[in-house]
């Protein structure tokens, strides 16, 4: 009987011991997370703004954050998603809890469940340890998807169980850990054509989708600008050790007649890199940098922001082209340009180009082709 209790006390030991390690491996994983988003500075400390378009998202924003609904928030690049979610997470009963940011896009694919939803020892190659997700960092707080239309299809079914059902398992594990996490999740892309498109499920989108909030583009907010560019010129002035007495009158023209593709972090850098050269003490900028130089005589001038995605609609077009409209395969349009066929989905949704149209010239090609009338020879295989 004594060699009994002498086992069971061992066991009840090693099983303490091991609860123990549990604890400290998750605070470990908890404080790396936390002092992440310690370090990461916010694009600003507070809204600012009073335009009204700007006054019904934060009527938004005040109705849905004491709630525990999930929210889908919606908006160009630039335009203050994460500023929004911190706003919603802060007004709600999880404020004294972790809010948790991840990027979707900038974590490679093989690795986004790992990250989400941590792994066990062993697990794939380089998981020397177990490791905790941000969903179990994020346990009793709020949980951040940025950027959410990039996750690929295997995580988007994990993520609409854990909608679901508020459980998941760790990569490489059998054990159900059950969360209590409030999801607030963004995108720039359209999700309602994704989903037409089957580059995103629409279970999960009308999961995400119960609570929507449009974020306006900077170009909509016009009366706000004066108070955003005051806003910046002092933090950025306390930054570089200047102080700005005024805003040249023609600056502030220039920034209410331009059209901001890249929104608020646009106009941030503008600021950021203006208060670096500016010499006295009024603030002005070099107008060239919104304008892009072109031949005399070929137009206006056009923002160079603006071309970006007009450059990629037309190397993924031509990409199209040369695969007959094909994504997918050793020949397809992904395969030409180097990137995953998920991610050329995405972009091909995004840009809203459509690829039939290239499956039908390729077909028209080998109508003409059979009746003489396009030399082989010219053509590129598709």
């Amino acid at each position: 009987m004594k060699v009994e209790g002498q086992h069971q006390t061992r066991a009840e030991l090693e099983e303490a011991l091991g609860e123990i390690k549990t604890l400290e491996d998750q605070l470990y994983q908890e404080n790396l997370v936390l002092k992440e988003e310690a370090d990461r500075p916010s694009m600003f400390e507070e809204i600012v703004g009073s335009s009204e378009p700007l006054r019904r998202v934060l009527v938004q924003v005040a109705k849905v954050a004491p709630t525990d609904s999930t929210v889908l928030i919606l908006g160009e690049t630039g335009t203050g998603k994460e500023l929004v979610s911190r706003a919603i997470h802060k007004r709600s009963h999880r404020s004294e809890r972790p809010f948790i940011r991840v990027n979707c896009a900038a974590i490679p694919q093989s690795l986004v469940n790992a990250e989400l939803f941590g792994h066990e020892k062993g697990a794939f190659t380089g998981a020397t340890q177990r490791r905790f997700g941000r969903f179990e960092a994020a346990d009793g707080g709020t949980l951040f998807l940025d950027e959410v239309g990039e996750l690929p299809t295997e995580t988007q079914i994990a993520l609409l169980r854990v909608l679901q059902e508020r459980e998941f398992e760790r990569v490489g594990g059998n054990q159900t850990i059950s969360v209590n996490v409030r999801l607030i999740a963004a995108t720039n892309r359209d999700l309602t054509a994704a989903a037409a498109a089957g580059t995103f499920r629409r279970d999960l989108f009308y999961r995400l989708n119960v609570f929507p909030v449009v974020l306006p583009p900077l170009r909509d907010r016009t009366d706000d600008i004066a108070l955003l560019v005051e806003y910046l010129i002092d933090r950025y002035g306390k930054k570089t050790g200047k102080w700005f007495s005024s805003i040249k009158k023609t600056t502030l023209e220039v920034f209410q007649a331009y059209d901001w593709p890249g929104n608020i972090r646009e106009l941030q850098n503008v600021v950021e890199r203006a208060a670096i050269l500016c010499e006295g003490d009024i603030f002005s900028i070099d107008e060239t940098w919104l304008k892009r130089e072109i031949p005399q005589g070929s137009g206006p001038a056009v923002p160079l922001v603006m071309t970006i995605a007009d450059r990629e609609r037309e190397i993924i077009e031509a990409a199209l082209a040369k695969s007959g409209g094909r994504v997918a395969g050793p020949k397809g349009a992904a395969a030409k340009l180097g990137i995953p066929r998920q991610t050329l989905d995405s972009k091909i949704a995004s840009l809203s180009i459509d690829k039939r149209r290239f499956q039908t010239l390729t077909r028209y090609t080998q109508l003409l082709r059979a009746s003489s009338f396009v030399p082989s020879s010219t053509d590129e295989a598709p």
